[in-house]
């Protein structure tokens, strides 16, 4: 015990000293010296903003087992604070999300829900789906991502809830790219609640970003949305803010 309290010591300084490497090497270490269980119980103790530090740093030419070991309610707590580092490109949000719900052990369906679960979660969703707004909308009308089908009506709410539990058009090995159009799918075919409520915030973006061109505002958006009416969130927000102090 008291060497991995030394152990999560030393990964929080190295985090803090923006030694992402450093700190994934000496968990690494750890789960080679000691087995994956004294990895498993390091990670517990690690706060979220660590984690995030780790994963969203996703590689894609190497297996990371820190990406394999985290648990679905890490995972998701370490998404809807990822927004704090301010990434317009979204790129390391999609490359974490990929790596572990694609993980070969994993269950994505579990991570989704966790994700959804944990308050602003469909607002992180609709970050990793941003690029992808207009593909996402003729999805949910046509069941397919091909905005060439789509006349570019936007389904009311009700139309939603209603279209998004009839089958799609497309079966998962024809969407299995492992990024976001296999997610989208994940979604609608088994989290279509959440889903719907991605797309809703989805669409509050987008309505804020054409505002905002409207009248010619000059003010730097920070992306947030609020998502209260649409989250199914169950985490406090006391308990996330708690989580989200940190030398991010």
């Amino acid at each position: 015990m008291m060497h991995n309290l030394a152990l999560i010591e030393k990964t929080q300084s190295l985090i803090a000293a923006g030694d992402i490497v450093g700190a994934e090497a000496a968990l690494v270490a750890l789960a080679d010296i000691e087995g994956d269980g004294a990895l498993m119980e390091v990670l517990q103790q690690l706060p979220p903003k660590d984690i995030l530090a780790i994963i969203r740093q996703y590689d894609s030419s190497k297996l990371s087992i820190i990406n394999m070991m985290v648990t679905p309610d890490q995972f998701a707590r370490a998404v809807v604070i990822e927004k704090q580092y301010r990434d317009l490109t979204r790129m390391h949000l999609r490359g974490m999300v990929n790596s572990v719900l694609f993980n070969d052990d994993a269950d994505p369906v579990e991570f989704l829900n966790a994700i959804g679960d944990t308050e602003g979660g469909s607002e992180a969703l609709a970050d990793y789906f941003e690029e992808y707004w207009s593909r996402m909308e003729a999805f949910a009308r046509t069941g397919t991502f091909d905005t060439a089908e789509d006349d570019g009506e936007i389904l009311s709410e009700d139309e939603l809830y209603a279209s998004a539990y009839v089958k799609a058009r497309l079966d998962e090995d024809e969407v299995a790219d492992q990024d976001w159009m296999q997610v989208a799918w994940l979604l609608r075919t088994q989290c279509p609640d959440l889903f719907i409520e991605t797309l809703l915030v989805l669409r509050a973006k987008a309505r804020a970003f054409h505002s905002q061109q409207a009248s010619d505002d000059t003010k730097q958006d920070d992306g947030k949305v609020e998502t209260s009416s649409t989250d199914r969130g169950k985490a406090t927000q006391a308990v996330l803010d708690s989580d989200e102090e940190s030398a991010i």
